[in-house]
């Protein structure tokens, strides 16, 4: 709990020291482009046709509401469509903005010459657009460093109304008992959406922020396989595999002969209208 002041804190600084990784160092893939386009390449590769996530179903549905009719919408960020689809259904007209080659070509084949989608290849700090009545991001900024230019970008752009989404925790509850019961260290998360909830307000932007419980779901062929998988944010350098067995054991089904592991998690829908700022 914070019992000060949270304007004594610099949210942007927390957000930019939780971009390193855990010997203190910035990540290849948060400052070199070149890698960066190569994994969204590969990504887009192994995608079937518009594939997305069942998840995002119950997250667009909590954006849906803050969208005008008739609106104009820019989404920056915008992966392999999970809100690009619906988005296209609601609104007007919509600009797609990303860094990625990769990700544009894949998204492009989807709709028709003529249709009211541009694509605009940019990363979004050093984009050049027109206001648009609405302005749309989830899940893209992990490689945002400036994050208060970010935000206040998103400010100004947005006639209407701006809307951010972020999936969240809590982390997969085996990894807390790792942590508690046999004492090894675990990557938690570093950065979240609660720092750009702050962010926005040390701005002077009063942002709602929605909550939506959901359920996530692992399935493995084999059980060495969900070990193995399931092992990876452990930080400390040698752990016993009997330990993540034991931890794993009560959160994985046997079903249609493969191992299943379900946990909870969040996506918190941040929105705001857009503020003459200072």
């Amino acid at each position: 709990m914070i019992k000060e002041s949270p304007m004594q804190y610099d949210f942007e600084k927390l957000w930019k020291e939780g971009m390193l990784d855990w010997h203190g160092r910035m990540p290849e893939r948060m400052v070199d482009d070149e890698l960066e386009e190569a994994f969204w390449m590969q990504s887009m590769k192994k995608k079937k046709y518009k594939q997305t996530d069942e998840y995002a179903k119950a997250i667009y549905e909590k954006m849906k509401p803050h969208i005008p009719e008739d609106s104009s919408c820019i989404e920056f960020g915008p992966g392999w469509g999970n809100y690009t689809f619906p988005l296209s259904q609601d609104v007007r007209s919509l600009t797609l903005v990303d860094g990625s080659k990769s990700v544009l070509a894949y998204l492009k084949q989807y709709f028709e010459e003529g249709a009211p989608v541009q694509f605009v290849h940019s990363k979004w700090e050093e984009a050049h657009l027109e206001p648009h009545d609405v302005v749309v991001g989830v899940n893209c900024f992990y490689r945002m460093y400036e994050m208060n230019e970010a935000l206040k970008k998103m400010n100004r752009l947005a006639a209407k109304r701006a809307i951010i989404g972020l999936t969240t925790g809590p982390i997969q509850p085996h990894y807390v008992l790792l942590d508690e019961q046999f004492g090894y260290d675990i990557k938690y998360p570093r950065r979240d959406y609660i720092m750009i909830v702050n962010m926005l307000y040390q701005l002077g932007i009063y942002a709602d922020c929605e909550m939506i419980k959901l359920e996530r779901e692992h399935r493995f062929d084999s059980w060495q396989q969900l070990v193995e998988a399931q092992s990876k944010k452990i930080l400390s350098p040698q752990f016993d595999q009997a330990h993540v067995e034991a931890a794993l054991e009560q959160y994985i089904s046997k079903e249609n002969g493969q191992y299943v592991y379900r946990y909870p998690f969040h996506a918190a829908i941040i929105s705001w209208e857009p503020v003459k700022l200072i």
